[in-house]
């Protein structure tokens, strides 16, 4: 059985940081490409960062700078550093693991960035 599950989200003041892990099992975790996505009320689950299993990243226009994506393979756990949390940050992010047609989703954890 496939489990993702985050953790880290919260209520921060603008400007502040947050941390969110995902905690893979019942994958091979090292093959996946893992990412992280984010859904607003009423706006469409948008890719925020990935990273593929040999280290490479890429990340959404709007976080560039701001957010980290790192994974350490030997925990099984891929991680998002947030930092200079914006309002228009709030949402709640999802972790996704992917490989060749396997396709899993965490459920959610919320991030509300406001004063």
């Amino acid at each position: 059985q496939v489990q993702l599950e985050e953790s880290g989200g919260g209520l921060v003041q603008p400007g502040g940081s947050l941390r969110l892990s995902c905690a893979a099992s019942g994958i091979i975790f090292s093959l996946y490409a893992m990412g992280w996505y984010r859904q607003a009320p009423g706006k469409q689950r948008e890719l925020v960062a990935r990273i593929i299993k040999g280290g490479s990243t890429n990340y959404a226009d709007s976080v560039k700078g701001r957010f980290t994506i790192s994974r350490d393979n030997a925990k099984n756990t891929v991680y998002l550093q947030m930092n200079s949390l914006k309002p228009e940050d709030t949402a709640v992010y999802y972790c996704n693991a992917y490989w060749i047609g396997s396709d899993y989703w965490g459920q959610g954890t919320q991030v509300t960035a406001s004063s």
